[in-house]
């Protein structure tokens, strides 16, 4: 099937958005489908292997395209899009969605996050009425329960898929204990609590310094982070006078399993609001953070804020919750895990077992199992 996918990433870049969109573009390319991408303004980056870059599976063609603004891109977008005769029209856009849709291509629209902006909802509640062959990608139940609730958006049930975001298995395979990843890393060999990502509001630092700080026997790493993020956190630490906390700034995502593998815990210290790189909308009801399926992938215990979309994924079986920005809490329970051994394996397995099906491979199967057949 030739698709063309259309996203407003910047490619190359280190956001969770760029990496979303690479990872599902390259689980339908592993399909055998000929996909392109389109995405806004031109390539300015010396990182020429993205394929590695991103940790991908499969490559897949993409195509920079300048416009004069965001709201123009949606439109000039599906202009290109039609002159490479897509079966289908892949795209991240509500805009981009609605004028695939008013052309009469088949069209897949993905959503990650509520309506914002004062036409957003318009946009979505467009897609919803138009009566073309179409398909709602949703990464959780709640994002499609605030749709109907919030904004009296709805669609036809076999319309919506629910689709988490997903993990490369391949990557997490033969990786080496905890105290031989934490050797080839230079790490300390002190027992290890990790957290990976960016260093965003509402993703936690406050809590993982404080952590850092009330566990002194523990070495804390945070994996990930921009320098001038990296820098004010590290004031912060050494203000603190903290020493038993890393920060190791961006580590491309095909090198992540060997740091989250050098972990005993790893953690999702979210706070009760969660902004993404683009800081418009709180993601914390509605969020599938890639992160925690690597973290399953890892074979790792996982703790986590006890957030309800969360739990779509996760239970009491393969991770261990906490009450978000409760120091007290969090402490006691990492604690209390890093003192059982027996514990921390029986959750690192789980999880591992727990992830098989979540895929970035079965996730494409899944989105589009049963479309235009």
């Amino acid at each position: 099937m030739n698709i063309v996918a259309i996203a407003g990433s910047t490619i190359p870049s280190d956001t969770a958005n760029s990496i979303q969109v690479m990872k599902a573009c390259s689980a339908l390319a592993q399909l055998g489908h000929q996909l392109t991408l389109i995405v806004p303004g031109n390539r300015q980056s010396q990182i020429e292997n993205l394929k590695s870059h991103y940790g991908l599976q499969a490559d897949f063609p993409i195509e920079w395209l300048t416009s004069s603004s965001r709201r123009m891109f949606t439109w000039r977008s599906v202009q290109r899009a039609r002159a490479l005769k897509p079966d289908l029209l892949y795209t991240w856009f509500p805009q981009s969605a609605v004028f695939g849709l008013l052309y009469k291509i088949p069209t897949i629209f993905e959503i990650h996050i509520q309506p914002t902006g004062v036409l957003g909802p318009a946009w979505h509640r467009a897609f919803a009425k138009i009566s073309q062959r179409k398909r709602l990608v949703s990464i959780t139940q709640a994002l499609v329960d605030m749709l109907d609730r919030n904004y009296n958006i709805r669609l036809k049930a076999d319309d919506v898929i629910i689709a988490p975001n997903g993990v490369d298995l391949e990557r997490f395979a033969s990786l080496p204990d905890q105290i031989t990843a934490r050797q080839k890393l230079n790490f300390p060999s002190t027992q290890t609590v990790m957290c990976t990502g960016h260093l965003y509001a509402g993703r936690g630092a406050d809590l993982f310094l404080a952590l850092a700080k009330s566990i002194p026997q523990a070495h804390f790493v945070w994996v990930g982070g921009r320098p001038d993020d990296i820098a004010t956190w590290k004031q912060r630490a050494e203000s603190q006078n903290i020493s038993n906390l890393t920060f190791t700034s961006f580590i491309p995502n095909q090198n992540l399993p060997i740091y989250q593998s050098a972990a005993d815990i790893l953690l999702m210290p979210y706070s009760r609001s969660i902004m993404g790189s683009s800081g418009t909308a709180d993601s914390a009801s509605v969020a599938s953070p890639m992160k925690m399926f690597e973290y399953m992938a890892a074979g790792r215990a996982i703790v986590t804020a006890d957030l309800p979309v969360i739990r779509e994924v996760l239970n009491e079986k393969n991770a261990v919750f906490c009450e978000p920005d409760n120091v007290d809490d969090w402490k006691l329970r990492i604690e209390k895990l890093l003192a059982d051994d027996a514990r921390r394996v029986e959750l690192g397995k789980q999880a591992k077992e727990d992830v098989l099906k979540f895929t970035w491979l079965a996730r494409a199967e899944k989105i589009m199992s049963g479309f235009l057949t």
